[in-house]
């Protein structure tokens, strides 16, 4: 399927005077999203919920999962296997998808890893491997997919960064290293290609309820000390993190740039 000459979307404002409805800001039928990280998760809950609001995915995972969860969510979209840091990998990604449908309306960069060790303890090897797919590989999804934004005068980037980016963990120097540079990466996108027309906004979720987090590093006894410091007094569902990003997605989000939606039952607030 090719998606070409449709109308522009609804929620790239021109004007300053709007009248939108809640049904059209979050309609995606004409949308075509391209989700990293998205074989389980926070990625997979996100596919979902835009698939379910009518938007058009790429889905890219460097497990071939990816393929059976793509076609659960129907035919019409696009699985693509790959590394997200590998730069020849990342380009040759997103021409197949541009190729495919036309364009990329919305980028959510959500792969991740979060491998733990002391400061002290930090191998290279660890370090280098947190960074490549943390950061380089929102990096490099970010700008393969904002040079065709910027052609086309609109766009949603949306990055998955961490309460990491903003508080110390024990045992996070690289994992919060990377969120950190998440961000500062979004506030500079935001800066210079808002004037383009493409907004790029992150998010700072908490512990989340996943096999990387609540189920993986954050499981037990460690867990369980954890969620008594945050004031909600639990770990965040994948789906209020994919709301989030439905949200930055959509119309109603058309001011929103630069900013940092943090989903952490207010645990950075103390």
């Amino acid at each position: 399927m090719v998606v070409t000459g449709c109308h522009s979307p609804p929620f790239f404002f021109q004007e300053t005077k709007i009248q939108l409805s809640i049904e059209q800001a979050f309609d995606f039928s004409n949308q075509v999203v391209l989700i990293t990280g998205a074989a389980t998760g926070i990625g997979f809950s996100t596919a979902q919920q835009f698939a379910e609001r009518g938007a058009t995915l790429v889905l890219v995972d460097r497990d071939e999962k990816i393929h059976e969860v793509t076609q659960a969510l129907g035919t019409r979209h696009l699985s693509l296997v790959a590394d997200v840091s590998n730069e020849e990998t990342v380009v040759s990604s997103v021409t197949i998808a541009i190729e495919k449908f036309g364009r990329i309306d919305v980028l959510v960069n959500n792969a991740g890893i979060g491998p733990l060790s002391k400061s002290e303890e930090t191998t290279s090897a660890l370090w280098d491997a947190t960074m490549a797919v943390n950061l380089k590989g929102s990096f490099l999804f970010a700008r393969e997919v904002g040079k065709h934004m910027i052609l086309r005068k609109r766009g949603r980037i949306i990055n998955m960064a961490s309460q990491a980016a903003l508080v110390a963990l024990d045992g996070h120097l690289a994992y919060c290293a990377s969120k950190a540079g998440v961000l500062g990466m979004t506030r500079v996108m935001a800066q210079e290609w808002g004037p383009l027309g493409i907004t790029v906004n992150a998010i700072s979720p908490t512990v989340v309820d996943t096999e990387l987090g609540a189920r993986g590093s954050w499981a037990g006894e460690i867990g369980a000390a954890f969620k008594k410091k945050i004031p909600t007094g639990r770990f965040a569902l994948p789906v209020e993190i994919a709301m989030s990003a439905l949200y930055l997605a959509s119309g109603a989000a058309a001011m929103v740039n630069g900013a940092n939606i943090v989903v952490d039952g207010g645990y950075t607030a103390g």
